[in-house]
């Protein structure tokens, strides 16, 4: 997808303010010692620690320890108090992936990595909390930043939510940003609605009868079976759901057998769901576990079904993505500019803020192919072009600025 896009090489960063441009340093600086120290879900101790540090050392109210490695930043405007409250949150962990790149920087955590871009999330939050602090007499009300543990899952979301972030005082309205690299550096991904697809998953074992494969007329094959369930549940979509609206059904895992001769006894698949229209919540469990009870029935094995909702639809709330687009097309001034059709089918578990209070989800685009920097989210050498960093806080704080003015 990068490669349909022009590359980068006109990015003008005049737009973004002197004094945010001169953040560029410190902010490569904090994205990098967090690149180098990646932590999986919820075990987010030094990045944590590392935020707190600086926070306090900037003098910026806040609490640590929300569901366990959380952190609220509370920032309040110089002018008038306004009463508004504003939330931005970033998304600090990691994911258990063997890093590839030959960099100053790589992992130092063996078999662990940041391969989503959250290293470059929490480095803009903290660029746009230090502006903020240093800045206060520009803008009213009060900010809050949210720096969220475990959105790779099992989510921390949430429990954030959960543990009062969004009360005390109320936030009125919440942002954040996801560094994209299936958009090109000098861009923006800002679109009102889905913009991120529900996540539902499923793991099943098919229970037939074991036996030798010379003598299938004594056994239950449970992999034949376990073949006719894959291909019955791809017809879910294409038979079952709207064309109009989209929709993934996935198997990615199979296992069974043990030798070549031998029937297996077991097969055991598991797979993910994905889809943006609210109202199909509930139908996809219900559709997966008939194909599946109707195929064992039929050849008479039996199953054991284990099926989870894991985040909703991300949906952005249009009156919000049409303010952060205006903010957005104030700072972005490459060819492309602000794109509205970046949809995608991976999941995102900031839909729960936005279930909570109005906001607007929005990519930031991060690829660089003229210096090998588009390697796709997930894989071991993802890495991203770095000054999208000082965009990304620019663009927060504009939205802060015009928010509460």
């Amino acid at each position: 997808m990068v490669s349909t896009f022009p590359h980068p090489s006109s990015v003008n960063l005049s737009r973004v303010r002197l004094d945010i441009r001169s953040l560029q340093p410190q902010l490569v600086e904090w994205r990098r010692r967090l690149h180098q120290q990646p932590e999986l879900g919820f075990q987010e101790k030094l990045t944590s620690e590392f935020v707190s540090q600086k926070l306090q050392e900037w003098g910026i109210e806040h609490e640590t320890g929300i569901a366990q490695t959380g952190i609220v930043a509370m920032i309040k405007g110089g002018k008038i108090d306004s009463g508004k409250v504003l939330a931005i949150r970033a998304d600090m962990d990691a994911l258990p992936i063997q890093e590839l790149n030959e960099v100053p920087y790589k992992s130092q955590h063996d078999g662990v990595m940041h391969a989503c871009g959250h290293d470059g999330h929490t480095a803009i939050a903290l660029g746009t909390a230090y502006y903020l602090q240093s800045n206060r007499q520009n803008f009213a009300g009060t900010v809050k930043i949210i720096f969220q543990p475990a959105e790779e899952g099992p989510g921390g979301a949430k429990p954030m939510i959960e543990a009062g972030v969004l009360k005390n005082p109320d936030v009125d309205a919440i942002i954040g940003l996801h560094l994209w690299n299936n958009l090109p550096l000098g861009t923006v991904g800002v679109r009102a609605g889905a913009l991120m697809a529900a996540v539902e998953c499923f793991k099943c074992t098919i229970l037939g009868r074991g036996g030798h494969g010379a003598m299938p007329h004594q056994t239950i094959d449970s992999v034949v079976v376990a073949a006719q369930i894959v291909n019955a549940l791809q017809t879910i979509v294409s038979r079952n759901v709207d064309p109009i609206d989209s929709a993934v059904v996935t198997v990615g895992e199979l296992h069974a057998g043990t030798k070549l001769n031998i029937i297996s006894d077991t097969a055991r698949m598991s797979g993910t769901i994905r889809y943006f229209k609210p109202d199909l919540k509930g139908f996809f469990k219900k559709r997966i576990e008939q194909i599946i009870a109707g195929i064992c029935q039929s050849f008479g094995a039996s199953y054991d079904l284990e099926y989870w909702e894991l985040y909703p639809p991300t949906i952005n709330d249009a009156g919000m993505a049409e303010f952060v687009r205006k903010q957005a097309e104030q700072v972005i001034e490459t060819p492309l500019g602000v794109v509205p059709e970046c949809q995608t089918m991976g999941g995102e578990d900031m839909s729960y803020f936005l279930q909570a209070v109005p906001g607007c989800y929005f990519f930031l685009g991060s690829a660089n192919p003229d210096k090998d920097l588009a390697y796709p989210h997930h894989h071991p050498r993802f890495d991203f072009d770095e000054t999208a960093l000082p965009m990304g806080v620019e663009i927060f704080v504009r939205c802060v600025e015009k928010f509460l003015p």
